[in-house]
């Protein structure tokens, strides 16, 4: 069993554990993590379960998290960056949240072009993993169920597009992504939650566009670049979409500091071009 796989396999099992016990873990605060947003109690337990699951496997030689500050030096090898409960803050409502992983071969910070696996965890109604790797040649979806997985096939894009969901709000997006928005909105279903991977999981279904743009209160963006832009960004065009900072494919932004931020969208490839020449304009 070569790294990769182990680090699969150590996912996997992680998930399905994460999945049976969230509940014990949705405390409402925990503090800050490194960008100053709130924790949940169950950002700051699904990290140590996946520090403990992946930070001791041979071939790993780092692990970077969104809720750590700084890169633990595991050894030599790959650099794993992970954000452990994406859409934490969903846990109040009781709805989905997920995990993301990206897996690079390089020391961290890097671009996305360093990056040899993905990983995409839902835990939705049922918990699913959506998996792209460098020495597979398809995108591989899991469904994660009775302490095993069961897979469920080769993943594609839909080529027709059918749903769309743009972060921020109107009065905070600039004047070009608000008429993108407004023309995607006339010709495609609006389906946007708060909780990245499941929101990216309705395009990655249905074909159809997710993005979440530069706004006054974030303006370089929300999503982190190591964490999730990357990661995502890796699996969907490995699925056959594209993605973008709205200017160029977010395997291409290179990040100064771990916690750097990025506009960021994700889908089908040509509302992807089509949203970046609205941009360009």
């Amino acid at each position: 069993m070569n790294t990769l796989d182990e680090i699969e396999r150590a996912v996997k099992d992680t998930a399905h554990y994460v999945s049976g016990n969230l509940a014990n873990h949705a405390d409402r605060s925990a503090g800050e993590n490194p960008s100053g947003e709130e924790q949940v109690g169950g950002d700051v337990w699904a990290d140590d379960l996946f520090f403990d699951a992946l930070a001791h496997i041979d071939g790993v030689g780092a692990y970077a998290s969104e809720e750590r500050a700084d890169v633990t030096d595991c050894g030599e090898g790959y650099s794993v960056a992970i954000d452990p409960l994406d859409g934490s803050a969903n846990l109040a409502s009781n709805n989905s949240v997920g995990t993301i992983i990206g897996v690079y071969d390089a020391p961290l910070p890097a671009s996305g072009r360093s990056m040899v696996a993905s990983i995409m965890v839902l835990y939705g109604p049922y918990t699913t993993l959506t998996v792209a790797r460098s020495d597979r040649d398809v995108v591989q979806e899991y469904l994660l169920r009775d302490g095993h997985s069961e897979r469920w096939g080769q993943f594609r894009l839909p080529e027709e597009p059918t749903v769309v969901g743009l972060a921020g709000k109107t009065g905070e997006r600039s004047d070009a992504v608000n008429a993108v928005a407004e023309r995607f909105e006339r010709d495609l279903k609006l389906r946007y939650g708060g909780a990245t991977v499941a929101d990216l999981a309705q395009v990655l279904e249905y074909g159809g566009l997710f993005g979440y743009p530069a706004t006054t209160t974030y303006p370089d963006g929300k999503l982190r670049i190591h964490f999730e832009a990357a990661p995502l960004a890796y699996l969907v065009e490995a699925a056959g979409g594209a993605s973008s900072d709205g200017a160029q494919s977010l395997l291409d932004v290179d990040p100064e500091g771990i916690h750097d931020r990025t506009p960021t969208f994700l889908g089908n490839e040509e509302l992807v071009e089509d949203l970046e020449a609205a941009l360009s304009e």
